[in-house]
Parts: C-alpha cells; sequence; structure tokens
C-alpha cells in the first residue's frame, strides 16, 4: 500500500515485512508548467522588446529586435529566483522551480515566484535564502547596466507631458561614470540591456522591503526578531508618504502589503546569534535597497 505525501515522495510498506514504514524516492516529473510558462514568457519580452525597439511585433523577422531585452531580462529574473531556489536546496527547505508569469504588459511579464513546501525554521537560513535572490540579480544586473547605458543614446529632453523613468542612486552614479554630466535640456535615451538591468534594479528594492514575508521581510525578521514588525509598519507608513509627494503607485503597493501581512511567522529559535557572514549577507543587503530604490520610478 501507498500514500502520497507530497508531489515528490512517496510513503510505501516495507517489502521485508518487518512493519516498517520507509520513505522511498518517486520517479522525477518533468515540470512541464515551469516550462511553458517560460516559454510564454519568453515569447512575451521578446514581443514587449520588439515595440520598445520600434518594430512591429507582428511581423516575425522583427521579433529578433526583442531578444536583448527579452534575453537580458530573463537572465535577471533566473538569477533572483535561482539564488532562492539553491539557497532553499542547500537548507533541505522543500521549494518549487521558478513559474514565470507572462503579461500583456510593456515588458511583458509580471516577474516570477518560487513556492516554499515547507518551513524556514533557522534565522540563518532566513538570511541566507531572502538575501540570495536580491543580491544574485543584483550583481547580475550590473553588467547588463554598464554595457546598456554604454549604448545609451543622449536626446532632446523629453516632454513634460510624456513618461520617463526615475533613477536610482546606482543608476544615477553609472550614468555619470560611463556617460558623463548631462548637457542642458538633454535626457538619455536607455538601450533596451539597460531597460531591463532598470527593470532588475526596481524588482530587487520592491522585493527587499522590510514586510511580512518578502525577502526584505525575512532578512528584517532574522535581524530584529520582534521588532521586525514595528519596522514593516513604519516602512507602509513611509510608502504612504512617498505617495503623496513622490508616486501614486505606492498606495497601491502600501494597501496590497498590508493585505498580505506586515507579521513574519516564527522559527523555532528567536535567540539563535547569526554568523558574522549573515549579519553583512543583512547590512549588504540594506545598501543594496539604497542603491537600487526609486522613490519616483515614473514621472
Amino acid at each position: 500500500m501507498s500514500y502520497n505525501d507530497n508531489d515528490d515522495y512517496i510513503i510505501e510498506l516495507s517489502e521485508y515485512g518487518d512493519g516498517l514504514w520507509r520513505k522511498k524516492e518517486s520517479p522525477k516529473k518533468i515540470p512541464w508548467l515551469n516550462i511553458i510558462l517560460f516559454l510564454l514568457t519568453f515569447l512575451t519580452t521578446t514581443f514587449a522588446g520588439t515595440i520598445l525597439a520600434g518594430k512591429d511585433p507582428f511581423i516575425i523577422k522583427n521579433l529578433k529586435n526583442g531578444l536583448p531585452f527579452s534575453l537580458s531580462l530573463l537572465t535577471i529574473l533566473l538569477f533572483h529566483e535561482f539564488g532562492h531556489y539553491i539557497l532553499s536546496k542547500k537548507h533541505n527547505v522543500e521549494a518549487s522551480l521558478p513559474y514565470f508569469i507572462p503579461a500583456p504588459s510593456f515588458i511583458g511579464t509580471f516577474g516570477a515566484i518560487i513556492k516554499m513546501k515547507s518551513n524556514i525554521n533557522s534565522k540563518n537560513q532566513l538570511i541566507d535564502i531572502g538575501t540570495a535572490g536580491p543580491i544574485s540579480g543584483f550583481l547580475i544586473s550590473l553588467p547588463f547596466l554598464i554595457y546598456g547605458i554604454s549604448k545609451s543614446t543622449i536626446v532632446d529632453a523629453i516632454p513634460e507631458v510624456s513618461i520617463s523613468l526615475g533613477d536610482s542612486l546606482l543608476i544615477k552614479i553609472m550614468i555619470k561614470i560611463i556617460i558623463g554630466d548631462l548637457p542642458e535640456n538633454k535626457d538619455i535615451m536607455l538601450h533596451p540591456v539597460a531597460f531591463a538591468g532598470w527593470i532588475g534594479c526596481f524588482v530587487t528594492a520592491m522585493n527587499l522591503f522590510p514586510v511580512g514575508q518578502l525577502d526584505g521581510g525575512h532578512i528584517s525578521y532574522a535581524l530584529f526578531t520582534k521588532k521586525s514588525v514595528f519596522i514593516s509598519r513604519l516602512f507602509i507608513v513611509i510608502l504612504i508618504i512617498l505617495g503623496f509627494f513622490a508616486w501614486e503607485g505606492w498606495f497601491i503597493w502600501a494597501f496590497l502589503l498590508i493585505v498580505i501581512g506586515t507579521k513574519h511567522p516564527p522559527v523555532l529559535d528567536e535567540d539563535e546569534e547569526l554568523t558574522p557572514l549573515r549579519k553583512f549577507l543583512g547590512i549588504f543587503s540594506l545598501i543594496v535597497f539604497i542603491l537600487t530604490f526609486i522613490p519616483t520610478p515614473f514621472k
């Protein structure tokens, strides 16, 4: 007789008649849903990238113009999600492969997620798994930003009636180093690869919000434990204030974060000491957040 314990294992009665239950691995299944969603997201991001390149995406030969954007963006998202996945496996935390989310949006996707199938019971594990995604995504975004900014063009300043992208501290520093000071009434038209890097930084910053069970929430709880609830609620208040003075979209994010929840579930040992490496990873993640956060992402 057998009992389906979860998707990965089958528990069966011993063939030796000793009355013991043993865990036996079931045959590995091909993750068709993950593969199909990834391919669909590759298609939608290539479609979006072709439009960004000023080409008609319904002409098949034009789709090659969307590849620099789609391949850059998908690489950044893959590094982010597999950072979580690999560290989850290292700590024996069951996690799914990434689920990419295709979307009919101007970037072609709503990002990607992995599903945790078991609890994270250690503060050191929280730091490892929570920082692995954002740091991996941040580091792989850097070469795309450097290349993309170097290939970007200087154009006449965009009229006030149009939409322009805000700059994070990181992008301002890179533009200063790579391009230098812009002439008056001039702006930068980002190369598609640089735009993918911009999205990568934006996604990294949002994942590092110190709220609930976001990556930043994991890190905040591991560093501050019970004080993390106060930090979470304070951050939501800050987002609401930014909604008045920077970008109205923060009102929506504040509402969503309240709905998702501001509390982080407890770990088994809340008094566990973090290793020096984990403390460094937590501090480095804060630096990454400061460098990548964009108070006014869209103007």
